[in-house]
């Protein structure tokens, strides 16, 4: 909204015309979340007190975390907002990858906010049924994911439209377009051909998948907060490449239209992220709860699809993989042992602490390693 006012004045006035710099337009979104963030977080946190939206901590967790039991939760619900009226203050709203990218993140954050309603008005810490979650997500997910494979198949210049209308003449051919392959790091020729059915199958694995490991990671201060942002950050760099033609072909990446965009949303993401750390860091004062974390999950893995770097993401947010691996190898484990455990508690960062760490040494350590893992991902950048 603010982009087209500056726009506006530009005709007459030549000054504003700064405002057309993406570069600048992410500054100011990210200064602007955080602005959001910090404004309004004490409100959020004395009205979440009030409602007596507290966290239902698990009997069977740990014990040191009985302390948190009513800490307010829900504060996701903030992130969401500064991230959407920063989006939409300075970013170009006649870009598709950017609606669909809001698509995906509210429409997970309402998922969220309902599962979190349920658990804080029952006090009951299981929310919604894995099944009616699911559910939900794969709706979203496979919608987002179709209308990317035609969304990234559109060429230079062209339309929606005109790329529907051409597939539709040519009998709905399986590979309409290169820009859908699956791109390999470290290697400039070798990528995977993808199919629309491959690229919407797969694509909807990376949204849905990326969102649960987000909230699995979710269970101590600031664990899940940082990481995101220094993903997210990391993908906008390379939305940024894509998106410019020069940048692309000297890189040896696909050009993809419009896709440096999306650093308007990931540079909202990181202040609004920032700004929520401020009262998520031990002693958190507020969760993120379900509506934060499966939004920003699924915010991440739609960016990563639309700058074709899925693998890239499984790199940089390893410290999300690990935690979901963990999950699965467990809950597997346990069910065909007869209840045996591998890790003493899962998620993974359960088990570090009845192994004797303390909280803030996990979730310090954890930042490490993901620092360490978005320099090799962006190293993919120049390493092909």
């Amino acid at each position: 909204m603010l982009l087209e006012l500056f726009r506006s004045l530009a005709e007459t006035h030549s000054g504003f015309g700064v405002f057309n710099y993406l570069t600048l337009r992410a500054v100011l979104a990210a200064l602007t979340a955080l602005t959001i963030g910090f404004a309004f977080g004490p409100w959020m946190i004395r009205k979440l007190r009030a409602m007596h939206f507290g966290q239902a901590v698990r009997d069977c967790g740990p014990k040191t975390h009985l302390v948190k039991d009513g800490t307010p939760t829900m504060g996701g619900a903030l992130m969401l907002l500064a991230i959407a009226v920063s989006v939409l203050c300075w970013a170009d709203l006649s870009n598709r990858f950017v609606w669909v990218t809001l698509f995906v993140t509210l429409g997970y954050g309402a998922i969220g906010w309902i599962d979190d309603y349920r658990k804080v008005v029952h006090h009951n810490p299981k929310g919604m049924s894995a099944r009616e979650k699911f559910a939900w997500q794969s709706v979203i997910g496979f919608a987002a994911a179709f209308y990317l494979a035609i969304a990234l198949s559109v060429p230079p210049g062209g339309t929606l439209t005109e790329t529907i209308a051409a597939w539709y003449d040519a009998r709905f051919p399986l590979d309409i377009s290169t820009n859908i392959h699956l791109l390999i790091p470290f290697f400039k020729d070798v990528a995977l051909p993808f199919g629309i059915i491959g690229f919407t199958l797969f694509t909807y694995v990376v949204i849905v998948g990326s969102s649960n490991a987000v909230n699995l990671t979710d269970g101590l201060d600031g664990l899940a907060t940082l990481p995101t942002v220094m993903v997210g950050s990391a993908l906008g760099i390379f939305c940024y490449v894509v998106g410019r033609p020069d940048f692309a072909s000297y890189l040896i990446f696909p050009h993809i239209p419009g896709a440096g965009e999306l650093v308007i949303v990931t540079a909202a993401l990181a202040g609004a992220g920032l700004a929520f750390l401020w009262f998520n860091a031990h002693p958190a004062q507020v969760f993120m709860g379900d509506v934060g974390a499966l939004a920003l999950g699924g915010c991440l893995g739609t960016v990563a699809v639309i700058c074709r770097q899925e693998l890239v993401l499984a790199v940089m947010g390893g410290i999300f993989v690990v935690e979901t691996l963990s999950v699965m190898i467990q809950t597997t484990y346990f069910r065909y042992s007869g209840g045996k455990r591998i890790f003493l508690m899962a998620p993974l960062h359960h088990h570090f602490e009845l192994k004797g760490w303390k909280e803030t040494q996990v979730v310090t350590r954890f930042w490490i390693i993901t620092i360490i893992l978005v320099l090799i991902g962006l190293s993919t950048l120049k390493i092909r």
